[in-house]
């Protein structure tokens, strides 16, 4: 089978989390099984739909490092929806219905009080044809079901197993609003039939639409594609994300520091039985994607877990793949020793621009009165000249001699006034790179 997947994000808002997880589980797909990857945008909501949300779908996508083959827009397709919807009503299949909103919510309830499953009655179908010219005399408009056979809906979903619908369970689903418009339903149909999609990968939520888009695809003479519906995430507390996902924008996270092969990385083993390591590339990480890996429980989205994950990211990068990323930050000349030496003491790529100033520039440092005089001494003892790992070493030795200090009450002191900071990389890789007349200066101050 030729292996070809779909990503399909509406552009009525920027891509959050939950969105991501999807694209990136689909590519992985595509690119494990020397597959293509369709980005289809589902842009028909004119209402919602806004330029702005589209190029930030290219822009997450792009920072992600998801390249896509192929590209498709529903607003461009709207001839192929219009073809299908004729082949259904001759079929008779799809059949109009004049009840409002308040009259099905009226039906519902009373069914639901009958003890009743809240399935649709069907009553539609019983109209003359002059019970429908009434009705539209009156200022009515159909909407348009699609009738469902009386059969069990069955298929074997990678992430699953063996799904069943019996019949009656299920509404003859709306497939076109009262003012013309096709639903998701039919136009995801027709778009998967159309463009050879061999494999839909989505959230779980999806599992009722696709008993009915089964029989959708077999009614407009498509083959059914291979279905893998997923846990949703969930907070790091178990309950779920669904409101809160707003606040976990690809462009909230891009911007607080997140290296995005670390989200990958991150959400790409969610829910699997490996997890990830943070030294793996995009390409090594599809490789070895198992779509089987999946367990049925919902994955725990942990921002603290992705922080750690990130620090693994940003500790394994080298200073060829890093020096493009600290010169974008404004740390222009910034070498492979200081990579080196800080690469280590760095959470979020921003915290390099701190020890950038350690460095080469102006820190606030700590200093406390009872070491004043020890830090005067400490920077008559500290030589003149070029420094190297070695320098450290010998310099600390002269201060304990001279002092009598050791312990915390040698070394805290010394890397307060030098670092402005109790932790960090090692004196002995800063001192050569601060150099001689700006650790003096501290020291003095």
């Amino acid at each position: 089978m030729s292996i070809r997947v779909r990503f399909a994000p509406s552009p009525t808002g920027f891509m959050h989390v939950g969105n991501a997880i999807i694209a990136i589980r689909n590519w992985m797909f595509a690119r494990s099984q020397d597959g293509i990857f369709m980005l289809r945008l589902d842009d028909t909501d004119d209402e919602r739909s806004e330029d702005k949300y589209e190029q930030g779908i290219y822009d997450d996508l792009k920072w992600l490092g998801l390249d896509w083959d192929e590209f498709a827009k529903q607003s461009d397709r709207n001839d192929r929806y219009d073809l299908a919807i004729d082949s259904l009503k001759k079929s008779g299949r799809l059949y109009p219905c004049y009840e409002t909103a308040e009259e099905l919510d009226m039906k519902r309830k009373i069914q639901l009080g009958q003890a009743k499953a809240p399935v649709y009655d069907r009553s539609a179908l019983n109209l003359t044809k002059g019970d429908m010219e009434k009705l539209e005399a009156s200022g009515r408009k159909p909407h348009w079901r699609f009738k469902l056979n009386d059969v069990a809906v069955k298929w074997c979903d990678l992430g699953r197993g063996d799904v069943c619908f019996e019949p009656g369970h299920l509404s003859d689903p709306v497939l076109i609003r009262e003012d013309g418009r096709p639903l998701y339903t039919i136009s995801s149909v027709v778009d998967d039939g159309e463009l050879g999609i061999s494999h839909v990968i989505r959230g779980e939520d999806h599992i009722a639409n696709t008993a009915v888009q089964v029989e959708l695809f077999m009614a407009l003479g498509f083959d059914v594609p291979v279905f893998a519906h997923l846990p949703l995430l969930v907070g790091a507390d178990g309950k779920g994300l669904s409101k809160r996902l707003g606040s976990l924008s690809l462009q909230d996270i891009r911007k607080s520091g997140v290296e995005p092969l670390a989200l990958v990385a991150y959400l790409s083993h969610m829910g699997a039985s490996i997890a990830a390591d943070g030294t793996q590339s995009l390409s090594d990480m599809a490789a070895k994607f198992d779509i089987g890996a999946f367990g049925r429980a919902s994955p725990r989205y942990d921002p603290s877990e992705l922080n750690m994950l990130n620090i693994k990211v940003l500790h394994n990068k080298s200073f060829t793949e890093i020096k493009p990323q600290l010169e974008a930050i404004g740390l222009t000349g910034v070498t492979e020793e200081f990579w080196a030496a800080m690469h280590g003491n760095v959470e979020k790529l921003e915290d390099a621009k701190y020890w950038w100033q350690v460095c080469n520039g102006d820190i606030e440092i700590i200093v406390n009165n009872d070491d004043v005089e020890f830090l005067k001494i400490a920077a008559e003892l500290l030589p003149c000249g070029d420094y190297d790992e070695n320098t450290y070493g010998a310099w600390i030795y002269a201060v304990k001699q001279k002092t009598g200090r050791k312990g915390k009450g040698l070394f805290l002191p010394l890397r307060l006034a030098l670092s402005g900071k109790n932790k960090g990389p090692e004196l002995k890789y800063l001192l050569p790179l601060m150099g001689d007349k700006l650790a003096k200066s501290r020291l003095n101050s």
